[in-house]
């Protein structure tokens, strides 16, 4: 799919999660949206970059999640080199926490 498709796709889907006013709502349309096993990889890998932010290792991120290194490897990198987007949303929630 080409970028600028991609990006608008994203736009819609970030304007739509602004809509929706509590986490009920976003969780119900989260269910809706996504297939069990997307929501379990999507939400494994918030835990994965949360565990890689407080200084746990490789190894140990993949004993209690379950995830391969291919993939614990990549949220490494969204956090090291990506758009900021997990340091954001992991900053965000762990002030409400």
């Amino acid at each position: 799919m080409e970028a600028n498709i991609i990006n608008e796709k994203l736009t819609v889907l970030s304007k739509t999660l602004l809509k929706l006013r509590n986490v009920e709502e976003i969780k119900a349309f989260l269910e809706d949206l996504l297939t069990k096993s997307e929501q379990v990889s999507i939400s494994s890998r918030l835990q994965i970059a949360d565990m890689l932010n407080s200084g746990v290792p490789y190894s140990q991120i993949q004993r209690e999640t379950g995830a391969s290194s291919a993939t614990v490897a990549k949220v490494s990198d969204n956090l090291k080199y990506g758009k900021d987007g997990f340091k954001t949303a992991l900053e965000r929630l762990n002030k409400s926490r």
